[in-house]
């Protein structure tokens, strides 16, 4: 008997235990996605970015441009002293900001590409309380590729994004067809995927443990957003947005990626076949390609943003590709390299 009455009052507990932590749980961690922090830019970081440009013998300008919901964003835009005529949008990861993808931009800068480096909404410089990880910021990178194309011609609009960027970049393509290519590296394919591989992380058992133990964790997390900002993150989901794009998409992705497994590309990749292909890259870690596998890093994204596109492209692997490269051998030109106080920050 007494053993019964133990045994009832510690379900009792533990049950009990279990629902707080779940509704806390939910709560703080919708809270804290939607608020991760702002890195600021400093007065050095802009004079150490003035005078890189300046070594490259580019124009470096502190640009902004202000949202249908008012908010203000800004970025940094660097024009080669030789241009080629194309300009490539390049987006940070979630906690960072412009500098974390500054080394890319001056690469490709060296390759004579353009290069726009915006803070994202609530990030950086720019403007906005919370990061809706695409479903706001779709609508910014529409309203960055209208500047592009005002302020720099007629020439090809890339877009190039890491991580929270990457994502962002990819739900752009479901209002955006002007650009000419993009390439995404390490992008989520939903938003509640990569929350369920979130909870899994730590214990290293992939998603299944945030589909089951802390499922309801995760849809209180969902249902706080929603009621508190009015945010649907089901809708945040890059995979949904490439469905009917026609623009031609890389997707880059580590299988080392422990922060959002590469399993989220191929699920991206499911949803358009024909316009999306993969690298998956041995060894490397989140965002770490470069580091992992660099002339093959430089081949694959320097070939990607030079081939021809005007015509559909057909489902087939890079493998088989053979890319008209300028004739400047851009591949062959330096490769990204973090300069000193330009560091990335962990995603």
């Amino acid at each position: 008997m007494r053993s019964s009455h133990f045994l009832r009052r510690t379900f009792i507990v533990l049950a009990t235990l279990y629902l707080l932590g779940t509704v806390l749980g939910g709560i703080g961690l919708g809270w804290i996605a939607l608020h991760p922090g702002r890195r600021p830019l400093t007065t050095g970081d802009q004079h150490k970015a003035e005078a890189a440009a300046q070594d490259e013998d580019a124009k470096l300008s502190d640009v902004q441009i202000t949202t249908s919901d008012g908010t203000l964003l800004r970025a940094w835009f660097i024009r080669p002293a030789q241009s080629n005529g194309s300009a490539v949008i390049l987006l940070h990861g979630v906690g960072d900001n412009r500098l974390g993808v500054y080394s890319y931009g001056d690469w490709l800068v060296k390759n004579h590409y353009s290069v726009l480096l915006p803070d994202a909404r609530s990030h950086g410089l720019s403007g906005g309380e919370l990061a809706t990880y695409g479903l706001r910021e779709a609508d910014d990178i529409h309203e960055w590729v209208n500047w592009l194309e005002e302020k720099n011609g007629s020439g090809c609009v890339f877009g190039f994004g890491e991580s929270m960027g990457a994502a962002q970049l990819l739900q752009s393509l479901a209002k955006e067809s002007r650009f000419c290519r993009v390439v995404a590296e390490s992008p989520f394919a939903s938003f509640r995927e990569v929350a369920y591989a979130r909870f899994g992380r730590p214990f290293h058992t992939g998603p299944w443990l945030g589909r089951t133990l802390f499922w309801p964790t995760v849809e209180v997390g969902f249902i706080f957003v929603r009621l508190r900002y009015g945010l649907n993150m089901e809708a945040a989901s890059p995979e949904q947005a490439v469905a009917g794009t026609n623009v031609p998409v890389l997707l880059i992705h580590g299988l080392s990626d422990q922060n959002i497994p590469s399993y989220h590309s191929d699920l991206i990749r499911a949803h358009n076949p024909s316009h999306v292909v993969v690298w998956h890259v041995s060894g490397a870690g989140h965002c770490g390609s470069d580091q992992a596998s660099p002339e093959e890093f430089d081949r694959r994204v320097l070939g990607w943003l030079s081939t021809m596109t005007n015509l559909p492209m057909e489902p087939r692997s890079l493998n088989t590709m053979r890319p008209l490269i300028f004739a400047n051998k851009v591949s062959s030109l330096p490769r990204p390299t973090f300069r000193p106080g330009f560091t990335r920050v962990p995603r």
